[in-house]
C-alpha cells in the first residue's frame, strides 16, 4: 500500500507533478487567464509579456485592484495549495488548516495557475458552490504574510520608480507587525519618505522596506506621491521634505 503523501489530518492535495501533467496544453505558464475579465487579463498580461511570468503578490494585487474573485493554485512543498480570494468580502478560502497554512515557508511558494473563481463567498445562497464558512478566513493576515515573507523582495510595479510613501491615517496596525515594522508604520503616518530613506531606518534595509510598502499597499493603507519634491530622486534627503 502506498504511503500517504500529506500529514495525517490534512486534506489530500495534488502533487505538483500530477497537476502539471493535467494542465499540459493549456497555456505556456499553466494559467487559465482567458477565464478572467478583460481588464484583469490585460493587467496580468503585463507580467506575462515581461518574460518573467506572474508572481503570487502581483496577481493578488491585481485581484484586489479589480475586485474580482480569483482562484490561485500554489506550489507548496511540491503539493498544490488552492486558494480562492474574495476581495470584496476581504476573505479567502483554503482547504488547508489555518495553522498549517501559516507554517508554510512562504518564500518558497510559487504560482502554478490563475483562473476565475468557481467557489462563491459565504453569505449568499447556500449551494454546492458556496465556500464552507469554516474554511474561509480574513484576507488581511494572508496578504501581510505573503508581503513580508513571500518570494517577492522588490517593490510591486505599481509602487516602483521615483516616489515617496506615507501611511493612510485610518490604517490600523495589525498584530502581525511589531518592533521596527510597527514603529515604521507610526513614523510613516507623520512623514513621507522614499524607499531609500526608509531602508536607512533602524531595523531596515532596502528589501525589508520594500516588503513593508508592498504590505501596506495590499491593505489599501499606502499613499503614493510622485509629485512631491522628494520623489524626484530616491535620495536620503527626501524624508526631510514636508508633505
Amino acid at each position: 500500500m502506498d504511503e500517504p503523501t500529506v500529514p495525517l489530518g490534512e486534506p489530500e492535495l495534488w502533487r505538483v507533478s500530477a497537476f502539471r501533467r493535467a494542465m499540459e496544453g493549456t497555456s505556456k505558464d499553466g494559467s487559465h487567464l482567458s477565464s478572467l475579465s478583460p481588464s484583469l487579463l490585460a493587467d496580468l498580461q503585463r507580467f506575462q509579456n515581461s518574460g518573467t511570468g506572474s508572481e503570487v503578490l502581483e496577481v493578488l494585487a491585481a485581484c484586489l485592484r479589480h475586485s474580482q474573485d480569483m482562484a490561485l493554485h500554489l506550489d507548496r512543498d511540491q503539493h498544490v495549495l488552492p486558494l480562492t480570494v474574495f476581495p470584496r468580502e476581504r476573505l479567502f478560502h483554503t482547504p488547508l488548516p489555518l495553522d498549517t497554512l501559516y507554517a508554510t515557508r512562504f518564500d518558497s511558494v510559487r504560482l502554478l495557475q490563475v483562473e476565475r473563481a468557481v467557489l462563491r463567498a459565504p453569505g449568499g445562497r447556500a449551494d454546492d458552490l458556496a465556500a464552507p464558512t469554516d474554511q474561509c478566513h480574513p484576507l488581511g493576515p494572508l496578504l501581510w504574510h505573503l508581503a513580508l515573507h513571500g518570494p517577492r523582495f522588490e517593490l510591486l510595479p505599481e509602487l516602483a520608480g521615483p516616489a515617496v510613501y506615507r501611511v493612510a491615517p485610518d490604517l490600523e496596525v495589525p498584530a502581525v507587525l511589531s518592533g521596527a515594522l510597527a514603529a515604521a508604520v507610526g513614523r510613516l503616518r507623520q512623514e513621507p519618505v522614499s524607499l531609500r530613506a526608509l531602508a536607512a531606518w533602524p531595523g531596515f534595509d532596502r528589501e525589508r522596506g520594500a516588503r513593508l510598502l508592498n504590505g501596506l499597499y495590499l491593505q489599501a493603507g499606502l499613499i503614493v506621491s510622485r509629485t512631491h519634491p522628494g520623489a524626484t530622486g530616491d535620495s536620503w534627503f527626501s524624508s526631510l521634505s514636508k508633505w
